[in-house]
């Protein structure tokens, strides 16, 4: 397919400021276009570091995985779509086959069931790439999936009706995911692990942010499995099965150290089924279960209402191996309306810590 290259972006020292004006210029970044019917993971493949792949408007059907550090993949809006192909891959046949098999990984991540896959690995990591201002729908597991990726930048994706994930990380560090909507998607709206397949200890995301993003309808809106500095604030999460999970075991180190506020937590309570890893989930506003040293602070949590073991305002919950809560820090927070009660502790973990919270239940009674 015939790539458009509709604009050669120079930064000179001017633009850069006069803080910087001893510097060299830098090369020329160029603008792919990618039409609807034509090949995006051509455009990717041909483009050189700091370039930008656009998607214009209209529906595209393709899987599309980026190796290159510091590309930008970006659409026009909610209007550009990114749906799974209707027919028999091209991916082997029309993606150049680049040193490190772009064609062969391009037709894994659909074959994955993926729609935009970034793929680093254990020793080179995807350094700086951006997805942003496009629509992912429709995909049988994850509309973006990260593995390896350092500095990933998700802004302004709408990622609706995916199998599992709308968008989902993995051993990946300083992640910005801001003013994304992810909807219906079959488990988490955003989901960020250090492994889906592998038991180890918590890793550090280095200061991974997860802000102003809108989660409905999804079984859990965010889910943050065996991580470490972290922090979720200003989101808003409605009509999920659970908004918020902070989840750990008894791998070492415990996961923690996440901050959770400033959220929106407002009838989360469509009711999802029991799971081989977990009960039935209904009602559940933030829940921390086998974690340790996390702050939950300043979050409007109302009407979350269920009749599952985790089902609450704010719920200190065991993990599924046993592992208790310990060191967290429940402070300012606005929980109201919440059933079976406000903040529930379930677990006998140590030293956690309600104070100045606005709420009318809990149980114990006593946290209030």
């Amino acid at each position: 397919m015939k790539n458009h290259h509709i604009a050669h972006l120079v930064c000179t020292a001017a633009l850069l400021g006069a803080g910087l004006a001893a510097t060299p210029s830098a090369a020329a970044h160029t603008v792919h276009l990618v039409r609807p019917g034509e090949s995006i993971q051509s455009a990717v493949d041909a483009a050189s570091p700091g370039d930008t792949v656009l998607l214009a408007h209209g529906t595209h059907h393709e899987s599309v995985n980026v190796t290159t550090p510091g590309l930008t993949l970006r659409g026009m809006g909610r209007g550009t779509v990114l749906e799974p192909e209707t027919g028999p891959s091209t991916a082997t046949t029309t993606a150049p086959t680049t040193g490190s098999g772009a064609a062969e990984a391009a037709n894994s991540c659909a074959a994955a069931g993926n729609g935009i896959c970034v793929t680093g690995t254990k020793n080179h990591s995807v350094d700086g790439v951006t997805i942003a201002s496009l629509t992912v729908t429709g995909f049988t597991r994850s509309g973006i999936h990260a593995y390896e990726a350092d500095g990933l930048t998700v802004r302004r994706v709408t990622a609706v009706k995916n199998g599992v994930w709308g968008i989902a990380t993995e051993r990946s560090v300083h992640g910005v995911f801001r003013d994304n909507t992810a909807r219906d998607n079959g488990d988490a709206g955003l989901f960020l692990a250090n492994s889906v397949t592998e038991e180890q200890g918590a890793t550090d995301t280095e200061g991974t942010l997860v802000e102003r993003n809108r989660l409905e309808g999804n079984r859990i809106g965010v889910t943050v499995r065996r991580l470490r500095n972290l922090t979720v604030a200003g989101n808003h999460l409605t009509g999920n099965c659970a908004a918020v999970f902070v989840v750990g075991d008894e791998n070492k180190p415990k996961a923690g150290r996440v901050t959770v506020r400033d959220n929106y937590i407002e009838r989360n309570n469509k009711f999802c089924p029991k799971t081989a890893r977990l009960d039935a989930l209904q009602g559940s506003g933030i829940v921390l279960t086998g974690t340790e040293d996390n702050l939950v602070t300043h979050n409007v949590i109302k009407n979350n209402v269920g009749t599952s073991p985790l089902s609450g305002g704010i719920v200190l919950f065991k993990s599924l191996v046993g592992t208790a809560n310990e060191r967290n820090w429940i402070s300012d927070n606005l929980v109201q309306g919440n059933s079976p009660a406000d903040l529930v502790i379930t677990d006998p973990g140590k030293d956690n810590t309600f104070q100045d919270n606005t709420c009318g239940s809990s149980k114990p009674a006593g946290l209030c």
